[in-house]
Order: C-alpha cells, then structure tokens, then sequence
C-alpha cells in the first residue's frame, strides 16, 4: 500500500458468544488465546456431544446473547431470560466433537439444557470451554482456535458486501456472514490480497477464504430460509477449490485490545500465485 493510499479502518467488531447464536456489536475487544474474549466459548451439543449449528437448526439465530454485568444473557422468542456467569463454575467434563476435532468442555447443566431444548424443539445441551480445552488450528498448531469453525477470526470488508448486493435481487445485511472484524476505507475484495495487517497492537495473518455455507440463506432476523441467494449469485464469481467463499480467515498472533476506528495497517501483500478467485 502506498502512502499516498488512504488506510482501511476497522469499522465494526462482532463477539458470538454462543456457536451459531445471535452475536452483538461492540466499540471494543480484547483478544485471547482462542480468539476474541468469549466469542464461541459457548457451544450447543446432541446428547453424545455432536456440535448443532444453523446448518441443520437455523432458528438458533434467534436466540439473542449479550454480556453485561459479569453475565451472559440470552433471549428468545416465547422463553423466560435466561443468565450464565462468566466467571468458570463447575460442571461436568464431557468430551465434545467440532468438526472432527474431539475436545473436553464443561456441561452447562440440565436447567440450562432444557431452556435450549424448549425452544429449538431438540434434546441439546450447552457446554462451555473447560481449563482443559485444547483446539490447535489445522495444519497451524501454533494457533488454538474456541468452538469457530476452524479459525479464530472472519474479517470482511464493507465495500465486498456493497459489490455483492448490487449483484443480489435483494440487498443483504453483514449479519448474514457472521464476521468478527469488519473493514471500511478499501475496494472491494482488497481483503482477497492481504496476508499480514496491523489493528492497533496486535498483528493478524490472514490465511484462508472463507468458504461460506448454507447459513449465510438464513435470515438471521427471522430464522428462516427463503431463497438460496447470496450463495447462488457468489457461485458466478467468488469460487475457488474449496467452494464459494467470501471473507478471509484470521489468526491473531499475540493477545491484545482492538477499537473501532483504528487504522487497519496493511503488513504484507499475498502472492498472486495464491488468489485463485475472480471478483469481476
């Protein structure tokens, strides 16, 4: 980037405490060794501790979470609220399954099971990480990653939505990706080309497209799955190998705060040879 280049700005920051659930925005966040402090430390599992997401429930995404007061406090439709303490209570152990990954996490207990399981209709339970959970990301076992996906962080920018919608039937809202880190101040899939940015004091590798799922169908405002767009209009144009993607996997390489309105420093560029998608 030149210096005549304006620099992107980090103009958003999402936490999803609860895998698959409603997420919040917030001004700030501090990073921990799994990700974003309590961004999916929480998980919804089967009875044999399988991992639900909105690929097979999508109504999970009406179930709204919000930290406040040393608590994490869900809502949904029809149920009475419902608080969990952020500070570690015990629980018991049980081993848990995430794309293969087997890992230990703390059962939420059977009063919180049931909340869940009233309302999605499904026998499911909440766990949580544990002292022992050990998660390293795929083929980067330096880095450890919550119960996401596979990666500690999405990042995307504004304007590769704004490209998206115009190409849409109808224009769709950020939530439906669920990214972590949103960026303003740069073209349209600029994100595609970076493979080191600097967000206040803490350095990120991007280090994969994100290869997106049904769940970006569901409206997260409703739960519902209406149609099969953005996926059928980004498989004209944002496909790779692995599928159609949009947004860029992030590690972080070192704990620290991040705010909205910071500068986003863009560290190194990627090689061509490694940009296997077109954006026009």
């Amino acid at each position: 980037m030149s210096p005549e280049t304006p620099s992107p700005t980090l103009s958003a920051i999402y936490i999803y405490p609860i895998k698959s659930c409603r997420g919040f925005a917030v001004n700030s966040a501090e990073l921990d060794n799994w990700g974003f402090r309590f961004d999916r430390n929480w998980m919804l599992v089967t009875p044999n501790g399988r991992f639900i997401t909105q690929r097979d429930v999508p109504q999970m995404a009406l179930i709204e979470t919000e930290i406040e007061a040393e608590a994490l406090h869900l809502k949904a439709p029809g149920q009475s609220g419902l608080e969990l303490p952020l500070s570690p209570v015990g629980g018991t152990e049980m081993e848990v399954e995430v794309w293969g990954d087997r890992c230990l996490a703390i059962d939420q207990g059977d009063g919180v099971a049931a909340w869940f399981s009233q309302f999605l209709g499904i026998e499911c339970r909440l766990v949580r990480l544990g002292e022992a959970y050990n998660r390293p990301v795929k083929r980067i076992t330096t880095a450890q990653v919550s119960f996401a996906d596979g990666y500690p962080l999405l990042l995307i920018s504004e304007a590769s939505l704004a490209d998206l919608n115009q190409r849409l039937p109808e224009p769709i809202p950020m939530n439906r990706f669920r990214p972590n880190l949103v960026v303003s101040g740069c073209d349209a899939y600029a994100e595609d080309t970076w493979q080191q940015i600097r967000i206040g004091p803490v350095t990120f590798d991007l280090v994969k497209p994100c290869e997106r799922c049904v769940i970006t169908t569901t409206d997260q405002a409703t739960g519902r799955r209406e149609s099969k767009e953005p996926l059928k209009t980004l498989a004209t144009y944002r496909r790779n190998k692995g599928g159609v993607i949009f947004g860029q996997n992030v590690i972080h390489r070192q704990q620290g705060e991040v705010q909205i309105g910071s500068r986003v420093e863009v560290l190194a560029i990627a090689p061509t040879s490694s940009i296997s998608v077109s954006s026009v």
